[in-house]
């Protein structure tokens, strides 16, 4: 199969523009936003003129205590058949944690948590991988995440734990270099000694995103320009081995066009001084185009992988639970954790929920206002997500009604109707009558 080339995130905001700019080989569209029977005709468009489609989920948690969803997993293969796609990508991190496992209230995250890099969680992961590939029919690459806080107590290095995944499993790796920038800035990991430990032959392709630096912690935010630094090290890495692949992310905060043009014309050529950087010096292979067999097709021998005891689950699942619990339930902070950077963690998590319930639900910052954000905050803190985003929009809105906001007459209306609506199973009836009647109630 053929190399991926050049490619940009599809967001639906960038849509229109994505289908016209020149040299684009593939996007990248994230999984949980698309419905297999209901693709939008803008991807549709593009996979009609060739252009590669690749399915990026972010709720899997293949990093958290408990096996895979079998849910989950179907819906990232069925999308993965309606696209036509030739891998699919995940993360290596958790995104909830509690429940039977560790006989705690169940806690969603709603953002990507980095796992502790020892030997339980290395065990954990490389099972629910081996159980995702089977599952998938296509092959898989996991994606190194952004941190913003460090476990206590790891017992291998970023590349040290890539490293050993990828040879028990055979998995496919896609290296986000503005999140190896990231975790320079955070926690002190050096991108050169990451890059020297990873298997260049399992690299399926490239992510590079923008960010922004403040009080000496950098965000990942994929809402900024591209930094020197971050195309610094795509420039090292394809020095060692050209990428089958390189992706711009952007989520929001989207630039005109041209902008947009401009920062792939950057990437390219990042790529190509590092290609001629490593054939000057000899270091530079092609690594494989996309494709193989299911468990990777990078020509490493993937060992049986057996299943970790219980315990080791259980262990894997406080650790992970009692984490989460501080950043979304107000509980105190694991020893060893660093509490300065937990407060940044959770401050970024609540700040994630109400930009999220934004869109997902853009009608509540319209009834509610300039107040919307500092209410939603004010909610984060004693609310935990329970679920997906949607419902966490449901259940704000209901918290506010109960406390008898906001304050307006109107507005409370206006909140109750849209409450009403969207808790039932269908929306209600929009006759004279039914207006009249929900006047008087």
């Amino acid at each position: 199969m053929r190399r991926l080339g050049t490619g940009i995130g599809w967001r639906p905001e960038i849509a229109d523009a994505v289908e016209r700019m020149p040299g684009i080989d593939w996007v990248e569209v994230v999984a949980e936003n698309v419905c297999p029977g209901h693709l939008p005709p803008s991807l549709l468009r593009l996979r009609e003129r060739g252009v590669t489609v690749v399915p990026h989920g972010v709720s899997l948690g293949l990093g958290g205590a408990d096996r895979p969803d079998e849910g989950r997993l179907t819906a990232l293969a069925e999308r993965a058949e309606a696209l036509g796609s030739p891998l699919v990508t995940e993360h290596i991190a958790f995104v909830r944690a509690g429940g039977a496992l560790t006989a705690s209230p169940r806690l969603e995250a709603g953002h990507l948590l980095p796992v502790p890099r020892t030997r339980d969680a290395l065990d954990v992961l490389c099972e629910n991988v081996r159980i995702a590939q089977d599952a998938l029919p296509v092959p898989l690459a996991l994606e190194n995440i952004a941190a913003l806080f460090s476990w206590p107590g790891e017992e291998l290095t970023e590349g040290e734990f890539l490293s050993e995944l990828v040879e028990r499993t055979g998995v496919r790796l896609l290296i986000d270099v503005a999140n190896l920038h990231t975790n320079h800035v955070n926690r002190g990991e050096d991108p050169a000694g990451a890059l020297a430990a990873l298997p260049l032959e399992a690299i399926a392709y490239v992510h590079v995103a923008g960010g922004f630096e403040r009080d000496g912690v950098w965000h990942d935010s994929h809402a900024h320009p591209v930094p020197r630094p971050v195309l610094d090290i795509l420039t090292s890495l394809a020095a060692r081995a050209e990428p089958p692949g390189v992706l711009l992310e952007r989520d929001e905060n989207f630039p005109a066009p041209a902008e947009l043009e401009r920062e792939l014309d950057t990437i390219r050529e990042a790529v190509t001084v590092g290609r001629a950087a490593g054939s000057t010096a000899g270091g530079t292979t092609g690594a494989p185009a996309v494709g193989g067999a299911r468990t990777g097709g990078v020509g490493v021998l993937a060992r049986p992988v057996a299943a970790p005891p219980a315990d080791v689950r259980e262990r894997v699942g406080v650790a992970q639970t009692a984490v989460l619990s501080s950043l979304v339930a107000g509980t105190p902070v694991p020893e060893g954790f660093d509490r300065v950077r937990m407060g940044v963690q959770a401050r970024a998590l609540a700040a994630k929920r109400a930009g999220v319930v934004a869109k997902v639900a853009p009608e509540l910052p319209v009834i509610l206002g300039a107040g919307y954000r500092e209410a939603f905050l004010e909610y984060a803190r004693q609310r935990p997500m329970r679920g997906g985003y949607r419902l966490d929009a449901l259940d704000f809105a209901g918290h506010l009604l109960k406390l008898g906001r906001p304050d307006g007459a109107g507005a409370r209306r206006e909140l109750r109707d849209w409450w009403l609506d969207r808790s039932g199973p269908a929306p209600r009836k929009r006759g004279p009558v039914e207006r009249v009647l929900r006047r008087r109630v």
